[in-house]
């Protein structure tokens, strides 16, 4: 049997009988799990590679969108992500399964391999063809696993009010990891409750987002994006780089146009790859010695930059 462990990219959970062979076929499917239920009959069509997924223990996740709603402050209309990443950071050898149809099995797709999870997407017939264009374009990226960029270090006592604060970290492009206190030096440890995050703070998750991008500094941030509040930056590490991963959580629904984006240090070697613009390219690329500045013009779902020396 197999499990949801150390898959490098996200697995297609798929419940209906053999009869439906075509219709995966059709879409570019050319593997998936099964629930074991469904295993010996997809295994005596013998016609598609299925395997069994153990689904009893998986943290399920809703799909990834955007929420609009209106800010009780003021008169404008605030967006609301639905992300996973923070569930994906806290537990890094969690599996987890999304329920998500259309275009967002393509969505769930490319944040579970954003953020390195192990992850099964669940979809119906009209999510295929978007989540196997997906996988086909994270396939051709490369293992996911890859050292994480960090610049603050987050002690979680696991409550519900960390969790939202790591939530609202992954929103504000906030580079972290869950630490013990006694992992390697950051820019930054915090913890709920110190002299530093006050649990009058802490209680307000927003208020304490806000305290730590202000702890942290704007000028050593590792990366910033400018022109959306839909996007969400990740930095992993290469041999002589990083790699820039850029998610829209509007999904090809709504694409972004002219996203510019600064990542601390001087890269002059560029690869871009963006989830359908196969023939898109960076504009205003410029690299100093503090910083690496571009604007990416166009980004309907995801896209990787690989910057290098």
């Amino acid at each position: 049997m197999m499990l949801l462990a150390l898959a490098l990219l996200p697995g297609l959970l798929w419940d209906e009988p053999p009869a439906s062979v075509e219709a995966l076929r059709e879409a570019g499917i050319t593997s998936i799990y099964v629930p074991a239920e469904r295993y010996k009959a997809w295994k005596q069509a013998g016609q598609f590679a299925a395997q069994t997924a153990d689904i009893r223990h998986v943290v399920k996740l809703p799909a990834p969108a955007v929420l609009y709603r209106n800010n009780i402050a003021s008169a404008t209309r605030a967006p609301w992500l639905v992300s996973s990443g923070w569930r994906f950071l806290r537990n890094t050898q969690g599996r987890f399964l999304y329920e998500a149809q259309g275009t967002q099995a393509a969505l769930a797709a490319a944040e579970a391999f954003c953020f390195g999870g192990s992850a099964l997407v669940h979809t119906s017939g009209d999510g295929l063809k978007p989540f196997a264009e997906m996988i086909e374009f994270l396939r051709g990226l490369g293992e996911s696993d890859t050292a994480p960029v960090a610049d603050i270090g987050f002690i979680d006592d696991g409550s519900a009010i960390a969790g939202e604060v790591m939530n609202l970290m992954v929103r504000d492009n906030l580079l972290f990891q869950v630490v013990s206190g006694t992992g390697p030096p950051l820019k930054l440890t915090v913890r709920l409750g110190s002299k530093e995050l006050p649990l009058k703070d802490a209680r307000n998750p927003s208020m304490a987002a806000h305290e730590i991008r202000a702890q942290l500094t704007d000028e050593r941030r590792s990366i910033r994006v400018y022109g959306s509040e839909v996007v969400v930056a990740r930095l992993t590490a290469l041999p002589d780089g990083v790699r820039v991963h850029l998610l829209n959580y509007a999904g090809a629904e709504r694409k972004l146009d002219g996203l510019r984006v600064r990542v601390a240090g001087r890269y002059t070697k560029h690869r871009l790859a963006v989830a359908g613009s196969p023939q898109a390219e960076l504009l205003d690329y410029s690299a100093d010695s503090e910083a690496t500045e571009f604007t990416l013009p166009e980004l309907k779902t995801y896209a990787v930059i690989d910057l290098s020396r």
